[in-house]
């Protein structure tokens, strides 16, 4: 499916500090629903958790006791937060992040963590897009990509700011004709599960080829360039290395042994058998 068609919605937390296992918890949550370029609802809360927003969290979010002292407290904003998200694909800056101080505000609720929901990280999509930056803060990232809005280290506007991030890696990864909704999973996603799933499919069709002994087209987004290139490969192995799992075979394109790292594969198709013999490693 294409990404255009995709309901997501992005999201972005502030907090007391910066770890949720030492007592942090939320103090603001906002969240922008949209599909493609059209913005659907919104969602924004301060959050009440009972305890102060430290001294750093503060001189970033300017958010006081003055500010939360009426304001609604967890039981209240999560389970509403919940419902706006539900059946939407979920996405923000640094999603390991503010996913951890959700699944938190979770159990201190008796709540289940959430499962089975999929999750874009867009710092993971900017890393891949953009290799090489000097540094991935949101603000940074969105200077290059000449977005000229300031950070303000609120929760909305935090999550317009990524939302105009996303936009312009989205059309970014367009010129580079990838707008199917499962390759954004498969490169961007942070569920560790679904990554497992995706990168054993692609595994299984690389073994279906070596026992038929068949030549494999690949589409192959580059670690280093970002560069998004077609070759033809006669497959010769599959092997595993620091935790990544790798395609080595003859390579068309450079008339050489190859590697290439499964999950940088974007779509793999089997075109003949019997091709064993056509290249030597």
């Amino acid at each position: 499916m294409n990404i255009d068609e995709i309901e997501f919605v992005i999201f972005d937390t502030e907090t007391t500090g910066l770890d949720p296992s030492s007592g942090d918890r939320i103090v603001e949550l906002a969240a922008l629903k949209f599909k493609g370029l059209e913005k659907i609802s919104e969602f924004q809360a301060l959050v009440n958790p009972g305890k102060p927003v430290s001294e750093a969290a503060f001189a970033v979010n300017k958010i006081s006791a003055e500010m939360l002292k009426d304001a609604p407290q967890p039981e209240t904003v999560i389970p509403k937060f919940l419902d706006f998200i539900q059946g939407s694909c979920v996405c923000s800056y640094n999603a390991c992040f503010d996913l951890e101080f959700l699944n938190n505000e979770l159990k201190v609720l008796n709540l289940p963590a959430l499962k089975d929901i999929l999750i874009i990280d867009a710092l993971k999509m900017a890393k891949r897009v953009l290799p090489g930056l000097e540094r991935y803060a949101l603000w940074f990232v969105a200077d290059t990509l000449g977005i000229k809005i300031k950070q303000q280290h609120r929760a909305f506007s935090d999550v317009e700011l990524t939302l105009a991030v996303f936009n312009k890696l989205k059309d970014i990864l367009k010129t580079k004709g990838i707008t199917d909704f499962n390759k954004y999973l498969g490169l961007f996603s942070v569920n560790p599960a679904l990554l497992e799933n995706i990168n054993n499919q692609k595994i299984a069709q690389i073994q279906e080829a070596l026992n038929l002994r068949a030549q494999i087209k690949i589409e192959y987004i580059s670690v280093s360039s970002a560069q998004v290139t077609r070759r033809e490969v006669v497959p010769k192995e599959i092997k595993r290395e620091n935790g990544k799992d790798y395609l080595v075979g003859y390579c068309c394109l450079k008339r050489q042994e190859r590697s290439f790292r499964v999950d940088n594969i974007l779509h793999i198709e089997i075109v003949n058998e019997n091709t064993g013999n056509q290249a030597s490693f």
